[in-house]
């Protein structure tokens, strides 16, 4: 089980994920080019030292993610017809994530084997992008059973 976050804008959003994916042991695909400097304080911040020991994988472009994936890519969108209550998970799955400004591109949505959703209050848009990846893959941890220790 991976986390994979396509072209990020928001610092802040990535050390967030960089940390539930420390404390849950899951390794992080970063798909650049990213909206901020990888040395940005608000990435250490929000990572703080959890960020020092998450496993991450930087992607220099879409094909060079691509060409390294393994399993089935699993997109986190809007824009997907399947809630995240009926989707199944597997124990190879890399959940990917959309930027915050733009979410993912329209090839990347034709490539992902399963786009989800995740339910919400009529009248909302979306989610912040480190609290969906943790409702994400929290359900694909819990479906697969693992959850670390």
């Amino acid at each position: 089980m991976r986390i994979a976050l396509h072209e990020p804008d928001q610092a802040g959003n990535v050390g967030t994920i960089l940390r539930l994916a420390a404390c849950l042991g899951v390794p992080v695909d970063i798909i650049e080019p990213c909206g901020f400097p990888w040395s940005d304080r608000a990435l250490k911040r929000a990572g703080m030292d959890y960020a020092e020991i998450a496993h991450v994988t930087r992607y220099e472009s879409w094909a060079a993610f691509e060409a390294r994936l393994s399993g089935r890519l699993v997109l986190l969108t809007t824009k997907a017809a399947l809630p995240l209550p009926s989707a199944i998970f597997q124990p190879d799955d890399t959940l990917l994530m959309g930027s915050e400004s733009r979410g993912a591109p329209e090839g990347v949505h034709a490539r992902a084997d399963m786009r989800v959703r995740i339910p919400q209050a009529a009248g909302t848009r979306s989610l912040n992008l480190a609290v969906a990846a943790g409702i994400g893959i929290a359900e694909a941890l819990r479906q697969t059973g693992l959850w670390p220790g």
